[in-house]
């Protein structure tokens, strides 16, 4: 097990849910942080919740889709620390739909972000490890980029895409010791359907989805699958699947593949969906127009995911 206490960790997409959670984990460690989003109030909330875990963090905004940007946050944090030991990509953005309701545009954004993000930060970093000859990149892809789920098309198939990058680069970079670990979580409980995109006032799906995303039988609380990433890190694992349930649907998928897509495909009958390409909004404005739209029964757990993992949207609300 590898000593974290010191390094330098750049966190993509670390401004919120599963990516702030990481954060604070690895502040336990003794890490150093330097976090990056799109929005620089929400990374402004994400470093006082640093601060309140006990320690600090260079925040700045960078969208992981243009590639000077990250070329010029990655020099940002080699000129502040000195180095970057780790890397973790967690950036990314979900989408909930038909395939009938989504465009070129959602497939493109997807990929811009999970698979893109992945290689533009991966690609800026690289001289800089491979210079000092050490390094760790963690790719945060998905369930999803090992068994593709109906109505998550775009985020599917930009998570397989992210998946693949990240396993054939583990293998060429051994030689140079940077060490890269894809990590898989299945469904975590981190408040991830409040800035998922929804098609707009549709209710119904968000309920299926925020169900999935709070249920404790088939999710994994996002303070357990940090740990274990951070485990994951220190043990240089090639690749860390996150949740039993995950672990099963990746199995079954594999050995009786024909069956689980006859699953999935009655499954997605029953999937309440416009079946048109239609406006897409934020689930925490279907959320609040209707309400507290989780089902009854999963609103207190989501109020609790709600303020321990989505800082910013708790204070909007």
């Amino acid at each position: 097990m590898s000593n974290l206490n010191n390094r330098v960790v750049m966190i993509t997409g670390g401004s919120k849910g599963f990516g702030l959670v990481i954060a604070k984990h690895l502040i336990k460690e003794g890490c150093r942080l330097a976090l990056c989003a799109r929005d620089m109030e929400e990374l402004q909330d994400a470093r006082e919740e640093i601060k309140k875990a006990g320690g600090n963090a260079l925040v700045s905004v960078c969208d992981v889709s243009d590639k000077d940007a990250v070329d010029v946050f990655v020099n940002k944090v080699i000129r502040h620390f000195g180095g970057i030991d780790i890397v973790v990509n967690d950036a990314g953005i979900i989408m909930v739909g038909a395939m009938e309701s989504f465009s070129h545009h959602e497939y493109k954004e997807a990929m811009n972000v999970m698979y893109w993000g992945i290689v533009n930060t991966t690609l800026a970093v690289l001289p800089h490890m491979k210079e000092r000859k050490s390094g760790q990149i963690v790719n945060i892809t998905s369930v999803g980029g090992k068994v593709s789920i109906p109505h998550l098309l775009p985020y599917s198939a930009a998570k397989f895409a992210a998946v693949g990058f990240s396993e054939g680069i583990s293998a060429e970079l051994r030689k140079d010791h940077i060490y890269v670990t894809t990590i898989i979580p299945g469904l975590m409980r981190t408040g991830s359907y409040l800035n998922a995109l929804f098609q707009k006032d549709n209710k119904a799906e968000f309920k299926i989805f925020s169900l999935m995303s709070t249920s404790p039988f088939i999710t994994i609380s996002a303070d357990k699958a940090a740990r274990l990433t951070v485990r994951a890190i220190k043990a240089k694992k090639v690749e860390k699947v996150l949740g039993l349930p995950a672990k099963a649907l990746i199995e079954v998928h594999h050995f009786f593949p024909e069956t689980s897509i006859k699953l999935f495909g009655f499954f997605s009958k029953f999937i309440p969906s416009q079946k048109e390409t239609a406006e897409f909004v934020k689930g925490k404005l279907i959320h609040d127009k209707f309400d507290y739209a989780e089902l009854p029964g999963f609103e207190q757990i989501g109020k609790i995911v709600q303020s321990k993992h989505q800082p910013t949207l708790s204070k909007r609300s």
